[in-house]
């Protein structure tokens, strides 16, 4: 199998994931800490696997530049997250 077959494969599931879970889940997050809530333990996990997916996913973006905005719009999202539930944290 060639690389580029790979990175189809890949794809197909990384956007698969994206829809179905990632996005929902991370649009959930959002919502729960512009509400003025804190994470929770499975909140948190469920972070800590998405900053860990994308670091193993920067060979493939460098492989696909095309994809690059998806993933930069996506990070931007989790910073959102992530500098609200801080701010969260610190008023509670």
């Amino acid at each position: 199998m060639t690389q580029e077959q790979d990175d189809i494969g890949v794809v197909t599931v990384v956007l698969e994931r994206l829809e179905k879970e990632r996005l929902p889940r991370a649009l959930d997050l959002k919502a729960k800490v512009d509400a003025g809530e804190r994470l929770d333990d499975m909140d948190i996990a469920f972070l800590e696997r998405v900053f860990a997916d994308s670091e193993e996913a920067k060979p493939f973006l460098d492989r696909h530049p095309e994809y690059q905005d998806l993933a930069a719009r996506m990070a931007s999202l989790y910073e959102e997250i992530t500098a609200k539930a801080l701010e969260n944290e610190k008023s509670a």
